[in-house]
């Protein structure tokens, strides 16, 4: 009788411990925010733009000697410049952003003289957004759902 008292006891404090192992680890997969989506965080370069037949890329548009656009993220803001050796024109821009999985949107508050006339009209550009850990591709897309171009990033930082 008193073996089977401790091999109950014993069975007890087996059962009991396990439980509790399988909380914990519960509880840290609950508790821990993974995201899947590499973060906008940091200095990107555009490398080339595309052009879509409403779907597809039909061509791909390399960058002009000297031609230089830099788009710098953090926190929730965002700036770009842009470098157009041929032109006199000064771009930038200065504003917000948010961003998930497949959507950019940039709220623009500021920029150059050229860009204030656009901003007057126009301060909020939404994105199609295809990123991972090194590049990350803005894809303007029409009223009719389709796509139209894109501008294609790299990371430097």
């Amino acid at each position: 009788m008193k073996a089977l008292a401790i091999f109950t006891t014993f069975l007890f404090l087996l059962v009991s411990c396990n439980q509790k192992k399988e909380e914990k680890v519960s509880l840290t997969e609950t508790d821990v925010n993974i995201s899947t989506t590499p973060s906008m965080e940091g200095a990107w370069e555009l490398v080339n733009y595309y052009s879509y037949d409403g779907e597809n890329v039909t061509d791909t548009v390399p960058m002009s000697q000297g031609y230089r656009q830099i788009k710098i993220y953090s926190g929730n803001k965002v700036m770009w410049s842009r470098k157009v050796p041929m032109d006199s024109i000064e771009w930038y821009g200065y504003g917000t952003y948010t961003n998930s999985e497949d959507e950019l949107v940039e709220t623009l508050d500021y920029g150059s003289a050229s860009m204030l006339k656009i901003i007057d009209t126009m301060r909020v550009f939404s994105f199609e957004l295809q990123i991972d850990k090194d590049t990350f591709t803005q894809i303007t897309v029409g009223e009719e759902g389709v796509r139209i171009s894109s501008e294609n990033y790299r990371r430097l930082e």
